[in-house]
């Protein structure tokens, strides 16, 4: 029959996608207790134990800034050890980050003792995080193959967001019924459930090869990681400071503009799962910088609220693919034996983006106005545009790879 070659095919998608799932599940575990803490430690720092806005922020940042910290390391013991054990160590120190909070629970009556607890359960669950997150997206490619890397990339992103999104009206529901000694309670449930749904799954074995130094892995990497830290900025200012613009505008529906981004950066994900294997990694990423950076000049120019929710909504699309299609070409750049430190270093970039957008775009916002932070990160995405055109060219035409199922 002529059409059974596509139900085999689709059958085969569908397949590798259920496998790519059952991975990266561990990845939005991990997740689902971040955004379980989100909109409740700021308040909990400010209000219960009595400290300044702040400690509250520090209590947050800390998290980033271990994860951030860590990833390279993450990466590579999963290329010694394997990914598998990588992504259980994670999740224990994810459980240990919510012994903590409930240390800090018990021990509210002593602000200093419970601030110091609060502290360093963000720092431990922020390395958890990255052992976590980069184990799963090595221990998927290593289960499906090398020629799906872009859609476990693609697969564990979809994980992050979607679990944050769940995560933090949770968090505040849980938080109202019992407190932090709950909210504790249920993220030591989460990861001891996901610990022992893991520990029977098949180990993948780490490479005996001898690993590069990082500052090599590091030297062949680092221009995919620029272009995602530009692209990441406009990913950082439609999600910190939207809402500030739709203040200065004196419109309303700035949640509903979050709401359009979130769902096209996902959207995009789902609708396109094969996009970077048919076309390359880096012509998928020129296109998604293009539609990012139309989305930021709309946003900088909106004089209506359409024109900003549109911006908001293209930004979202253009930015979704942006990571995965960039990982995959710089993952492939070094030898099998490094691909964990490559993408861990990769990520790095994306971290240290997002943790400086914030600081210099509010500096900006200060003396120039919230519009002209979004005109010069759409230059910023034009520029990173410009560096993924030029290594497009540089780079030899690899061969198109067989499409996925």
């Amino acid at each position: 029959m002529p059409d059974q070659p596509a139900a085999e095919s689709a059958h085969k998608g569908i397949g590798l996608t259920l496998l790519i799932i059952s991975i990266v599940i561990y990845n939005f575990a991990s997740y689902l207790t971040i955004g379980l803490q989100l909109a409740v430690l700021p308040g909990l720092v400010h209000d219960q134990l009595g400290y300044s806005a702040f400690w509250a922020g520090v209590v947050i940042s800390l998290q980033y800034v271990a994860t951030l910290l860590s990833r390279p390391h993450a990466g590579r013991y999963a290329d010694i050890w394997g990914p598998k054990r990588i992504v259980v160590l994670g999740l224990a120190g994810v459980l240990l980050s919510g012994l903590c909070y409930l240390l800090a629970s018990w021990l509210a009556a002593s602000p200093v003792v419970s601030l110091a607890l609060l502290c360093i359960g963000r720092i431990i669950l922020g390395i958890g995080q990255s052992f976590t997150g980069t184990g799963t997206s090595l221990w998927g490619v290593a289960r499906v193959g090398s020629l799906h890397i872009g859609r476990v990339i693609s697969w564990n992103g979809i994980c992050t967001y979607g679990a944050m999104a769940l995560g933090a009206p949770l968090g505040v529901i849980i938080y109202r019924q019992g407190g932090l000694l709950l909210l504790s309670v249920v993220i030591i449930a989460i990861c001891a459930l996901a610990i022992a749904l893991a520990l029977p799954r098949p180990a993948v074995k780490g490479s005996r090869a001898r690993p590069l130094p990082f500052r090599d892995v590091l030297g062949k990497i680092y221009g995919f990681g620029l272009i995602l830290a530009m692209g990441s900025a406009g990913f950082g200012v439609i999600a910190t400071f939207i809402t500030l613009f739709y203040q200065a505008k004196g419109w309303d529906g700035a949640a509903f503009a979050l709401t359009l981004f979130s769902a096209a950066f996902v959207g995009a994900r789902l609708l396109f799962p094969n996009a970077i294997n048919r076309f390359g990694g880096l012509r998928v990423a020129a296109a998604c910088l293009a539609v990012e950076a139309l989305g930021l000049f709309l946003v900088a120019g909106a004089f209506e609220p359409w024109m900003a929710k549109t911006g908001a909504l293209l930004t979202g699309a253009g930015f979704s693919l942006v990571f995965p299609a960039l990982g995959v070409v710089a993952v492939k750049a070094v030898p099998q034996a490094n691909q964990g430190s490559a993408l861990a270093t990769y990520t790095a970039f994306m971290d240290l983006a997002l943790g400086i957008t914030g600081p210099i775009a509010g500096f900006i916002m200060s003396f120039a106005g919230v519009p002209l932070v979004y005109l010069l990160t759409a230059l910023l995405v034009c520029l990173g545009l410009f560096c993924t055109l030029r290594l497009a060219r540089r780079l030899p035409a690899a061969p198109q790879e067989a499409k996925e199922g």
